[in-house]
């Protein structure tokens, strides 16, 4: 197999996915947690939250459905 791949774009679609401790977060955000003490954010390369999401699984999902690459961040 001799197929090329066009990788230049490739970076701009991985996004990161780490954990987020609700306490932490604006208190209008910790109402809608509920009994939740973390939440997964999701982030592009540059840094900017594009989801905060439940789980983890549903974090991996999403970036999946938008054609991206989730990684975690420890």
């Amino acid at each position: 197999m001799n197929t090329p791949i066009d990788l230049k774009d490739a970076d701009q679609r991985i996004v990161y996915v780490k954990t987020v401790d609700v306490a932490d977060l604006p208190e209008n955000v910790q109402a809608e947690a509920g009994e939740l003490e973390q939440l997964y954010a999701v982030h592009d390369a540059d840094g900017q939250q594009l989801a905060l999401v439940a789980d983890r699984k549903l974090a991996f999902v999403l970036a999946r459905q938008h054609d991206m690459h989730p990684v975690t961040v420890h």
